[in-house]
């Protein structure tokens, strides 16, 4: 493997004129490294082939190199991930392991047929990356402190909810990390496993023979679990399996898409689960997104307007915010890195009540907002207050609040 610096001297075409299949592959998989990637996408154009890098949530532009190099380039991808080299209609995932510089590399594939040819996606899953404390997440310390507490219940039922790509699943395996003790028998069903844990029981679902997340959790619940994680709840039997798992003595984490947490109440009944139970098993249920962080090396300063303040409502006289410029270290983005905010919706007498009394979403963020727990707007704006996000950022990813 090429360390940096010969990835970066080299660049796309030395690496096909000196051995053009590896090295090509070498030079794509290191710049997604270098980058710091989620995401590198090997997309088939009707000219060309062009290679993308999702960056804190935003496609980057890489290179592009000749179609001619895609087969080949598809073959060497296919047979490290130990898919099918010779099918080419239906989709294919797999993963393998690749050593960059001193650490070892997880790289998650899929393969898609388009009209032009075969569509690849890795998702890089590098551990250096993983952060596994609810402290370096960016929540503040009373929603850190609020799961915390939910999470060393002895039994019940923790929801993380969210669209995808919200940092869902890095706040419950930072949960597994903190309630993680040789005393705790803890397992997982996943779809697909995206980090190895040392210590704790992971299983990777397979529709297509039967091993669905239902099936998964019956089986395990006959292992003894004392914490159980189910890496999404999709459908109601999922949901029906998880709540009698959270009634009979067990601790269940689970992600759950929806827009808000008092939204995720209405999606749960919408999904047949009786109100009673819900409020028998649920200890609580937080929404969260993920900001992108501004460079501290070339953010820039100005003083907000009174009617941007207003629309804030942040009264505070002589705020200070930032703006996105740009620079070598952040790659001309104005961003480095993400932090996340939540909101937490505690399952409170008064909330249970309306819960049962099927009140509607808005009656429910009624009473989350009178109970003084702050919403994903409220939570941003903090962020905005304090220079580590601009306020175009917050508006792209958070819906302000309806009075």
């Amino acid at each position: 493997m090429l360390p940096y610096f010969m990835a970066e001297k080299k660049g796309v075409q030395a690496a096909l004129e000196e051995d053009p299949i590896i090295k090509l592959t070498e030079v794509i998989l290191i710049e997604g490294v270098r980058r710091k990637a989620s995401d590198i996408l090997i997309e088939p154009l009707e000219k060309n082939t062009r290679v993308r890098y999702r960056v804190d949530g935003f496609l980057q532009h890489g290179f592009e190199f000749p179609r001619s190099f895609l087969s080949s380039l598809l073959v060497r991808i296919k047979v490290v991930s130990k898919l099918n080299i010779s099918e080419r209609r239906l989709p294919q995932d797999g993963r393998f392991k690749l050593r960059v510089g001193d650490k070892l590399v997880d790289f998650r594939v899929a393969v898609v047929p388009s009209i032009f040819g075969e569509k690849v996606t890795l998702r890089i899953l590098d551990k250096a990356n993983l952060v596994l404390e609810l402290s370096k997440l960016g929540f503040t310390e009373e929603a850190g402190q609020r799961l915390q507490e939910a999470a060393r219940r002895p039994h019940g039922m923790l929801l993380v909810c969210g669209p995808t790509g919200c940092g869902k699943t890095t706040t419950l395996y930072s949960i597994l990390h903190l309630v993680d003790r040789p005393t705790v028998n803890i397992t997982t069903t996943e779809d697909p496993v995206e980090y190895e844990i040392p210590g704790i029981n992971q299983i990777a679902i397979n529709p297509g023979i039967g091993l669905t997340f239902a099936a998964c959790l019956r089986s395990i619940l006959r292992q003894d679990p004392d914490i159980i994680m189910v890496g999404e709840i999709r459908d109601g039997e999922t949901l029906d399996i998880a709540i009698k798992a959270a009634l009979t003595g067990h601790l269940v984490l689970s992600s759950f898409h929806a827009m808000d947490a008092s939204g995720a109440i209405t999606r749960l009944i919408n999904m047949k689960a009786e109100p009673f139970l819900l409020t028998s098993c649920i200890v609580l249920v937080a929404a969260q997104r993920l900001l992108r962080r501004l460079c501290p090396a070339c953010r820039q300063s100005y003083q907000p307007d009174a009617a941007l303040c207003a629309r804030l409502k942040s009264e505070k006289s002589g705020l200070t915010f930032y703006r996105p410029t740009g620079c070598s270290a952040c790659n001309q983005s104005g961003y480095s890195g993400r932090l996340g905010i939540i909101e937490i919706l505690p399952f409170s007498p008064e909330v249970k009540e309306l819960i049962l009394a099927q009140a509607s979403e808005a009656n429910l963020r009624k009473k989350m907002r009178e109970t003084k727990n702050k919403t994903l707007w409220q939570c941003g704006v903090e962020k905005v207050n304090a220079g580590e996000v601009s306020v175009e950022e917050l508006l792209r990813v958070v819906a302000e609040d309806e009075e």
